[in-house]
């Protein structure tokens, strides 16, 4: 028996358990956020769509709380609306948002390719000159999937090589909002190519180390993008 007014011993969860259940579901919540993300970019899941938690858990595999969690994350981004009593929608394809999406883009990925040309390093460039010899080989069978995806990590090593990690999370969001529309802008014959010499112009500059160059070509690449944007939506 135990001694009176003893208290039985409570069993609590040794720090490493508690880290790796932190860990486990920190890695679900960023992997329903990541997923889901890439379904309303690609348009798997369309503009203007009410999605059911319950039945992209179901199609995702992963469990309503994480998914819950990474569609609160995507409502404070800007990419679904939480619609009280009625459930969430994808935010529908605005014209007036993605030109003040390009607008912040301009300003923002021009001082990035300033910074870039003049802080990259040999392995940053490097990386570059492979994302863009792997676009080539979509180009021809215009496979926009993979050339969004591709373009999405030019941008983000560009992100990098600024070496400004604040400007690199500002610009990783504006990019993966403007993603969407590849699907809208960029599907017509010969836009990758165009794409792909914009990119390869880009490069060239920060190669060069002139600051004047990248942050000329790159807003030539966002002008383009806006372009074709206009016509196209």
């Amino acid at each position: 028996m135990r001694p009176k007014g003893a208290h039985a011993a409570i069993a609590m969860p040794r720090a490493s358990e508690t880290i790796a259940a932190f860990g486990e579901a920190q890695s679900l919540r960023d992997a329903a956020y990541e997923t889901i993300k890439h379904k309303i970019i690609t348009c798997a899941f369309q503009p203007g769509e009410y999605i059911n938690e319950a039945a992209v858990s179901a199609q995702i595999g992963i469990g309503r709380t994480p998914v819950h969690q990474a569609i609160e994350r995507l409502a404070l981004e800007g990419m679904v609306d939480v619609m009280p009593r009625k459930g969430v929608i994808v935010k529908p394809l605005s014209l007036d948002q993605i030109l003040q999406i390009v607008e912040v883009r301009a300003l923002n990925e021009s001082f990035c390719v300033r910074l870039a040309a003049e802080r990259a390093d040999h392995h940053e460039i490097l990386q570059l000159q492979d994302i863009l010899s792997r676009s080539a080989q979509w180009i021809d069978v215009r496979n926009s999937e993979e050339l969004m995806l591709l373009d999405r990590e030019f941008h983000g090593v560009l992100a990098r090589a600024s070496k400004n990690n604040i400007l690199a999370d500002c610009l990783a969001k504006l990019h993966d909002r403007s993603l969407r529309f590849w699907f809208v802008s960029l599907d017509k014959p010969g836009h990758h190519r165009n794409v792909q010499e914009q990119h390869e112009a880009i490069l060239a500059a920060i190669k060069a180390r002139n600051p004047d160059a990248a942050e000329a070509a790159m807003r030539a690449h966002i002008e383009d993008f806006r372009n074709n944007l206009m016509r196209n939506i």
